[in-house]
């Protein structure tokens, strides 16, 4: 893993678990590329940072939720390409059951900034 690549998730996951704190949709969407795909918690795919936006004005309001990226491996691809995968466990305060997903991320450069064009949420129990 690069420096550089290191940092860039750092900084990426570090506004992303302060957002998610607050359930703050805009400034969850303001880390996602124009395009951006995203799959979470639920089966459908939201599309650019008005979908991000969506999904994450969708979520319950839960009074103090965190997030905690662990594991954390993150790979240059390209000039312009992070990959990034990590195990994510989120803790709602006891409002609902404590849960750890499988999270991968694809980040590029977009308009100077580095932006997650891809994300992925996916169970940590085997499907097959």
């Amino acid at each position: 893993m690069s420096s550089e690549a290191d940092a860039i998730v750092s900084a990426i996951v570090a506004k992303w678990c302060a957002g998610f704190a607050t359930l703050d949709a805009a400034a969850l969407s303001s880390l996602y590329a124009k395009r951006a795909f995203f799959f979470g918690s639920n089966p459908k795919l939201y599309r650019g940072r008005d979908g991000v936006a969506d999904y994450f004005n969708g979520l319950p309001r839960w009074r103090k939720p965190s997030a905690a990226f662990s594991e954390v491996q993150a790979a240059q691809a390209g000039p312009d390409v992070i990959n990034m995968a990590a195990i994510v466990s989120f803790d709602f305060a006891g409002e609902r059951p404590e849960l750890a997903v499988k999270m991968s991320w694809v980040i590029t450069r977009e308009d100077a900034d580095w932006k997650i064009v891809n994300h992925h949420a996916s169970s940590r129990v085997p499907m097959i």
